[in-house]
């Protein structure tokens, strides 16, 4: 028996699709077949050639702006899309405010925390309320949520962005419960620090003081991310629901 991913029924957006990773999971989901929209905040260039790139794929696409952490306009975005290639049955929330350097708790900002707090918390709650309903309606749906190893970790220094991805998580397991009926799956999946199309193009592939604890030795690649996301958006995954999956060589296990 051979098992493939095929998306072609299916229509997919992807928040943050112009960052390191989005990029990736946009290609990925547009060979399995999925029509794509891009969501980009302030990148639009950057949109517009991965919009591009997509052609050879013969899949629908489109590309939609809007501030993730704002109610109307995700719901301004969720009408746009709608109308340019129909509604999303795939929705995967990778957009990120990144805050840099971190802090100890009592250095960081206070400003920080409310950034992730509606960077990873509020981008999911206002997705769930624009695009959940149609796949209610529909009786399928899949919700992916990017969230980090640093929720595992919970090292030293990382308050701010912990908190955040771990209200995230919090929203997403009991977002799973509400709408499992309806069979729509909700996951997440963990990355460790991954090696994107920037370390290839710095030649920073390479971070032996990261490397050598991961029991792999080595970092995870953005395609081995996508990979999974490509997994989960299909019927494969189709009994797993409410599971945050870390992909991090085992440097964070759950």
């Amino acid at each position: 028996m051979t098992l493939n991913i095929d998306l072609s029924e299916h229509t997919a957006l992807i928040t943050g699709a112009t960052g390191q990773l989005g990029r990736v999971m946009v290609k990925t989901l547009a060979q399995a077949g999925a029509s794509i929209a891009i969501h980009f905040n302030k990148n639009k260039q950057s949109a517009f050639e991965i919009k591009e790139s997509l052609k050879d794929f013969g899949v629908k696409t489109c590309i939609v702006q809007c501030d993730v952490t704002d109610l109307e306009s995700v719901m301004k975005m969720k009408n746009e899309v709608e109308s340019l290639i129909g509604n999303p049955d795939i929705v995967i929330t990778n957009a990120v405010s990144q805050i840099f350097p971190w802090r100890t708790v009592l250095e960081e900002d206070i400003k920080d925390y409310e950034d992730q707090f509606k960077s990873s918390v509020m981008q999911n709650v206002n997705m769930a309320k624009a695009f959940v309903p149609h796949m209610q309606r529909s009786k399928w749906g899949r919700f992916i949520g990017i969230n980090t190893e640093c929720t595992i970790q919970t090292f030293e220094t990382q308050s701010a962005y912990v908190s955040g991805k771990k209200g995230m998580d919090g929203v997403l397991r009991v977002l799973a419960k509400e709408i499992g009926p309806y069979n729509i799956t909700v996951n997440q999946i963990a990355p460790g620090w991954t090696v994107s199309y920037k370390d290839r193009e710095n030649g920073t592939e390479e971070q032996p003081e990261y490397s050598n604890n991961i029991p792999l030795r080595r970092r995870g690649t953005d395609q081995e991310i996508a990979n999974v996301a490509a997994f989960l958006a299909s019927d494969l995954a189709s009994f797993i629901t409410g599971a945050l999956i870390p992909v991090t060589g085992g440097n964070a296990v759950l």
